[in-house]
């Protein structure tokens, strides 16, 4: 009888040899105890067991697509960034979608803020914008990260998330009440991942072919409109589709039904940031349209769905000190810090080589440095490339041109707290959300806080948060307030 000529169509070990049997073990004697020569189960048993890698300390829920960015406006007036230099030029995009606080079995339809992470696949290397469904943020300066995370994620006694645990930080945290006010707003449940807009929520710098320098805020506008769910409508997706989200982006994509985005972004000159009202480069704050209004940039497109969740979502990882030409950071402390933090978790979650990874890999150019060893290491270099620099054989070698325009810095070294401005306070910006608000979400807001507010074991903790719901707004404070006492006499 003639071998079967082995093809793509046979079961093979990971070292390609064929596998006989993939039904049953190999036995000593029918019926026997397994014998430990059973290369194949031992392979399939040992691979099993590492096929889960750390999970994201933050936004481990999340989804994936593909798809294109657009250029339909000329900006080549304030950045020199080659995948935005020509009004049609479109550069292929992964992004990923997530809930913050829970872990990666989490609900999607939580109160909770959505990362919007962005990877360009530029001609110039990968640029990573990663922000979140809000332009704020809880806090101003990465020291209290750690902590912040802490209050939010499970108590390591109880082992669930604790109200007492969630607003004593936002107590002693009184620049969290603007985003507070979006979280427990009509925002806090997006309806689908479609149906919500991304910010980049920090200041970046832009720096044209001249060398002149502005900062800028992106602004990506849901072109399907903005959709969202009140809380009773949250508690039950979670508890009768935990993947609603995911579902929905994946079947709109299967369909047909492509969501689409419009970048839009703020840019004020640099000179301007010294002498501006309040931190420019501060998180928990927003630029008023009014000064400097939303200009369109162009338009992203989701139209492909991964192949594989894991391969491809679950590694995909961004990191906002990736940069192009063109495009930096400024002084905001949440950024700088970020720009540490991000790539450091993926070191840890994927190894030193995750960027060799296709999801992660450049696509339209390819990356030349003198990185060689560590764990998955899987680029192949011709055998007489060194691995230093400088060197006289041929290696790739510094350009000598900066990627963004340097910012002046003064003073001495120290933990200072940031400067005063004329409204840099916690409560200003908070207080003009809620005067945004109709009577209805006012009510829906008052309600969210007072459901979590309520269910604080000391009253010192409510005071304090009380405090800062006064100072944004006094009718907001009032009726938080009133809004407490009730549900703790029921």
């Amino acid at each position: 009888m003639s071998k079967p000529t082995l093809t793509a169509r046979f079961l093979t070990t990971e070292a390609g040899a064929p596998v006989a049997d993939n039904q049953n073990s190999a036995t000593a004697g029918v019926g026997g105890p397994i014998i430990l020569q059973d290369q194949h189960l031992l392979e399939k048993l040992a691979r099993f067991n590492r096929e889960r890698i750390p999970e994201r300390v933050v936004h481990a829920r999340g989804s994936g697509a593909y798809g294109y960015f657009e250029v339909t406006d000329d900006v080549t007036g304030f950045t020199r960034a080659d995948f935005l230099s020509a009004v049609g030029k479109r550069t292929e995009t992964f992004i990923r979608f997530s809930t913050v606080a829970d872990s990666l079995g989490g609900p999607d339809a939580a109160r909770d803020p959505r990362g919007f992470a962005l990877k360009f696949y530029t001609e110039e290397g990968n640029y990573d914008l990663v922000g979140n469904n809000t332009p704020v943020f809880f806090i101003k300066d990465p020291i209290k990260f750690p902590d912040f995370i802490h209050s939010q994620k499970r108590d390591p006694f109880t082992g669930k998330q604790e109200p007492d645990n969630v607003w004593d930080f936002w107590a002693h945290s009184p620049e969290a009440t603007h985003q507070v006010t979006w979280l427990m707003g009509d925002r806090g449940i997006p309806a689908s991942y479609r149906h919500m807009n991304g910010y980049g929520s920090h200041t970046y710098q832009w720096t044209n072919a001249e060398g002149e320098a502005f900062f800028v805020k992106y602004h990506f506008k849901t072109n399907q409109g903005i959709r969202c769910l009140d809380a009773a409508q949250g508690a039950e997706l979670s508890g009768t589709d935990p993947n609603s989200h995911q579902t929905d982006l994946l079947q709109s994509i299967e369909r047909g039904v492509y969501p689409s985005w419009t970048l839009y972004v703020q840019i004020m000159p640099a000179a301007e940031a010294a002498n501006y009202r309040f931190n420019p480069f501060d998180l928990t704050k927003v630029w008023p349209h009014a000064d400097y209004p939303l200009q369109r940039v162009g338009r992203l497109v989701l139209d492909r769905n991964p192949d594989n969740v894991f391969a491809e979502v679950e590694q995909s990882a961004f990191s906002p000190n990736n940069f192009v030409p063109g495009i930096g950071p400024s002084p905001d402390k949440m950024l700088q810090g970020r720009l540490f933090a991000y790539a450091d978790a993926h070191r840890y979650r994927l190894g030193v080589n995750h960027t060799q990874l296709p999801v992660n890999a450049p696509k339209a150019t390819e990356a030349h440095n003198y990185g060689r060893d560590g764990l998955m290491a899987t680029h192949r270099y011709d055998r007489h490339a060194k691995n230093y620099e400088p060197n006289s054989y041929g290696g790739p070698v510094q350009t000598d041109e900066a990627l963004s325009a340097p910012f002046a810095v003064s003073g001495h070294t120290g933990t200072h707290e940031a400067p005063p401005h004329t409204k840099d306070d916690d409560f200003f910006q908070a207080g003009e959300l809620y005067r945004l608000m109709s009577q209805d979400e006012r009510t829906r807001l008052v309600n969210n806080i007072a459901g979590g507010l309520s269910q604080v074991s000391r009253d010192d903790v409510i005071e304090k948060n009380l405090a800062h719901f006064h100072a944004a707004d006094p009718e907001y404070g009032a009726r938080v307030e009133a809004r407490v006492r009730e549900l703790r006499e029921d």
